[in-house]
């Protein structure tokens, strides 16, 4: 057993391209040497996960953050259907939204989200939570290696 450090696939499910910018910004200044990957909507990250429709060599995420209000396809549609899918249900889900509301953390709990983060509006505090769910999910979790798809 290994405790060696191995960058991880991120896969970004966020429309608003500030939001974009800011995250891969708190990647670059947290020296993440993690990858991430961006896709602007849900029907979109479907295709990525499933490898479908210009996506067949789209790499397996470790980690997904996903936002809620997205266009074609809601983020919670689209949790419901990575934990419904065998192939992807292991994948962890971190909502990571600006809505605060108590329906939408209950709703997504529900969905089995692993984590529900309210976006800050602040520059500093967005660098930092995007900062920790990295860390978090980098050096204190144990995510398992997905060396094949299903």
């Amino acid at each position: 057993m290994t405790n060696e450090w191995r960058p991880i696939e991120v896969l970004l499910v966020e429309d608003d391209q500030g939001d974009i910018l800011l995250t891969r910004e708190a990647f670059d200044l947290n020296k993440v040497r993690n990858r991430l990957s961006v896709v602007n909507d849900g029907e979109q990250a479907m295709a990525f996960l499933r490898q479908e429709d210009g996506y067949a060599d789209a790499p397996r995420p470790d980690l997904i953050l996903l936002d809620l209000n997205l266009p074609r396809m809601g983020g919670l549609e689209v949790l419901r259907e990575v934990k419904d899918d065998v192939g992807l249900r292991t994948i962890p889900v971190v909502i990571l939204t600006t809505s605060q509301a108590e329906e939408d953390i209950l709703h997504s709990y529900r969905l089995h989200a692993n984590a529900y983060v309210s976006k800050p509006v602040d520059f500093e505090q967005f660098i930092r939570v995007v900062r920790q769910i990295d860390n978090f999910f980098v050096t204190v979790v144990k995510l398992p290696v997905h060396g094949n798809r299903a």
